[in-house]
C-alpha cells in the first residue's frame, strides 16, 4: 500500500508510478459537486449585505417620510452600516481562527438576524441606528468569512469560479431588497418600510441551517492539527485523490507541520499558529517584501472597487433617477429593479469567465468600462443640470450609463476584488487579512454613502460622478502596475509571484522557466525508470 506520509521533496524530485484512477481527472466531479454546495453554502452569507444595501435605497423614501428626518441623517443611516461592519470585519479573523470558519458564518447570520428584527420593530431614528449597528457588525463578519471558507475549500482548478460567489450573492441580495422595495411600497408608511427592513431575517435563518451541514475549512483543520478530519474534506473536495495528497502537503508545509506526520492523527500545534497570534505584528510592523506586496495589493483592490463610486450609484440610483426626471415613487423603483437585474446577470458572466480567462482581464475590462461609464453618467447630469428645457437624450444617456456601470463593475471589478484577496494571502496570515480588507472596503462604502447627497450638494451631482470618474483611472493604473495574475495557481503557491513590486512581470517570467525546467527533468526521470 502506497504510503500516506507524503512527502513534497518525493513528489517533485522521486519518479513513481500513480495508479491510473489517482493521475486522471474524473469525469464525474463529484467532489468538485461537493465543493461546489460548500462554497454555495457559505458564500449565501452575502445575501445579507446586497439585501440590506438594495433594501435602503427605496426604504429611506419612505423613513424620511415617518420619521421626519433631514438628508444627513439619511446619509448617516445609509452609510454607518459600513462603518459599523469594521467592527465585525476586525473581530472575524480572530474569532475564525479561535472557533473556525464554518461557526462565524454561523454567528454572523445570527448578529444579522438580531438586527434585521431590531430594524423592523424601530420606533425612533436612535431605535433604528442601534439596529443597523448590530446588522451591521453581522454584515462585516459575513463579508470577511465567506470567501476565506471559499478560498481554503475550493480546488485550484474552479477556485476563482467559487470565490466569485459571495458578489453573486451580493448582487442577488440587492435585486431582492429592490423587489422588497416595490411589493412593500404599497403599504401605509409606517408599516411599508418596517417589512422591507425586517423581512432580512428570513434568510439569515435559512443560512444558519445550511452552514450546519458543512464541512468545517481544511487549512483551518491543518492549523488545529486535526489532520485526520483535514485529509476526508480535501478528499470530497479535490478534483482527483493525488491532488488531495498534494493540497494536504502544501497546507502542512504552510502551516509548519513536518511532512512525516501520519495523515490520520492529531497533531500539537503551537498556540501561535493555531489562532493567528503574532499574525499584526508580521503583517504591519515586519513585513517582509512579499507579505507588504499582498498587503499593498489586498487593500488596494477593496480600496478602489469603493473609491470608484459604485454604492452611491446602486444606493442612490433613486435620486439620480430623479434627476434624469423619473418623479413617480414607483417609476424610480421599478428602474432600480432594471439596475439589479443588470448587476445580477453580469456577475453570472463573471463567474463563468474568471478562471478561464483570468483575473486580470476581467479586472482591467471592468475598471475600463466604469471609467467610460461614470464618465458619460456625469456629462449626462451636469448637461440636464445646466439645461432650462428637458433634453430625452441626456435623460436616455443617464439611465443607459447608470446600468453600464454597475454591469462593467460586475463583470470585473466586484467579484475579483473577494476572489484577489482571499487567495493572496499565506494561510498563517489569511484570516487576518482578509479581515483588513473587509474593513478598508466597509470604511470607503461608508464614507462615500455618508458624504455622497453633501458632496452633490456642494459640486453638482454631475461634478461627484466626475470625481469618481478619476479615482477610477488611478485605480486602473494601480492594478494595471501593481496586481499579478494568480489563475491556475495554488493557495501556497502565491507568495512566490510577490515582492517585487512593479518588477513582478519579470518574477513571474522567471517562475514559469523554472516550472518548465523542473517539468522537462520530472519527465526525463519518468522516461529513464521504466523498463
Amino acid at each position: 500500500m502506497e504510503n500516506q506520509n507524503l512527502d513534497k521533496s518525493v513528489i517533485s524530485d522521486q519518479p513513481r508510478e500513480i495508479p491510473f484512477q489517482e493521475s486522471v481527472p474524473c469525469k464525474n466531479p463529484k467532489r468538485n459537486k461537493y465543493a461546489f454546495a460548500c462554497s454555495l453554502l457559505a458564500s449565501m452569507t452575502s445575501v445579507l449585505l446586497g439585501y440590506d444595501t438594495g433594501v435602503m435605497s427605496g426604504a429611506v423614501i419612505y423613513i424620511k417620510e415617518d420619521l421626519k428626518i433631514s438628508d444627513v441623517q439619511i446619509e448617516i443611516l445609509v452609510g454607518t452600516i459600513n462603518i459599523y461592519s469594521l467592527v465585525g470585519a476586525a473581530l472575524a479573523g480572530r474569532t475564525s481562527d479561535w472557533i473556525g470558519r464554518r461557526y462565524t458564518i454561523i454567528f454572523a447570520s445570527a448578529i444579522f438576524f438580531a438586527g434585521a428584527i431590531l430594524m423592523g420593530f424601530a420606533t425612533n431614528y436612535g431605535f433604528l441606528m442601534f439596529g443597523r449597528f448590530v446588522a451591521g457588525i453581522g454584515v462585516g463578519y459575513a463579508l470577511m468569512i465567506a470567501p476565506v471558507y471559499t478560498a481554503e475549500v475550493a480546488p485550484a482548478s474552479c477556485r476563482g469560479f467559487f470565490t466569485s460567489f459571495p458578489e453573486v450573492f451580493i448582487n442577488g441580495g440587492v435585486l431582492l431588497g429592490y423587489v422588497s422595495n416595490y411589493a412593500f411600497s404599497k403599504l401605509p408608511t409606517k408599516l411599508g418600510w418596517r417589512f422591507m427592513l425586517g423581512i432580512g431575517v428570513i434568510p439569515s435563518v435559512f443560512l444558519a441551517l445550511g452552514v450546519l451541514a458543512m464541512p468545517e475549512s481544511p487549512r483551518w483543520l491543518v492549523m488545529q492539527g486535526r489532520l485526520g478530519d483535514a485529509k476526508r474534506v480535501l478528499d470530497r473536495t479535490s478534483d482527483t485523490l493525488e491532488e488531495s495528497k498534494m493540497r494536504l502537503a502544501d497546507i502542512k508545509e504552510a502551516a509548519g507541520i513536518p511532512q512525516d506526520c501520519q495523515d490520520d492523527s492529531i497533531v500539537s500545534v503551537t498556540r501561535r499558529s493555531s489562532h493567528g497570534e503574532g499574525v499584526w505584528r508580521e503583517l504591519f510592523l515586519h513585513p517582509t517584501p512579499a507579505v507588504l506586496h499582498i498587503l499593498i495589493a489586498g487593500i488596494g483592490i477593496h480600496f478602489f472597487q469603493q473609491a470608484s463610486g459604485i454604492d452611491a450609484v446602486v444606493l442612490y440610483s433613486p435620486r439620480i433617477f430623479e434627476k434624469a426626471d423619473i418623479t413617480k415613487d414607483n417609476d424610480r423603483l421599478l428602474a432600480t429593479i432594471a439596475v439589479g437585474c443588470m448587476k445580477t446577470f453580469f456577475i453570472l458572466v463573471a463567474t463563468f469567465l474568471v478562471d478561464k480567462v483570468g483575473r486580470r482581464v476581467l479586472l482591467l475590462s471592468s475598471c475600463g468600462g466604469m471609467i467610460l461609464s461614470l464618465l458619460g453618467l456625469a456629462t449626462g447630469l451636469t448637461i440636464i443640470d445646466h439645461s432650462d428645457h428637458k433634453l430625452k437624450w441626456a435623460i436616455v444617456l443617464c439611465i443607459c450609463t447608470t446600468l453600464s456601470s454597475v454591469a462593467f463593475f460586475s463583470i470585473g471589478m466586484g467579484p475579483i476584488a473577494w476572489v484577489y484577496s482571499s487567495e493572496i494571502f499565506p494561510l498563517r496570515l489569511r484570516a487576518q487579512g482578509c479581515s483588513i480588507g473587509v474593513a478598508v472596503n466597509r470604511a470607503m462604502s461608508g464614507a462615500i454613502l455618508m458624504t455622497f447627497i453633501s458632496l452633490y450638494k456642494a459640486i453638482s451631482i454631475g461634478g461627484a460622478f466626475f470625481l469618481y470618474t478619476g479615482i477610477a483611472v488611478i485605480a486602473w493604473i494601480f492594478f494595471y502596475t501593481l496586481l499579478p495574475e494568480t489563475q491556475g495557481r495554488t493557495l501556497e503557491e502565491m507568495e512566490e509571484l510577490f515582492g517585487t513590486f512593479f518588477k513582478w512581470r519579470s518574477t513571474m517570467k522567471e517562475l514559469k522557466k523554472n516550472k518548465v525546467e523542473s517539468d522537462g527533468s520530472a519527465q526525463v526521470q519518468m522516461e529513464n525508470s521504466q523498463p
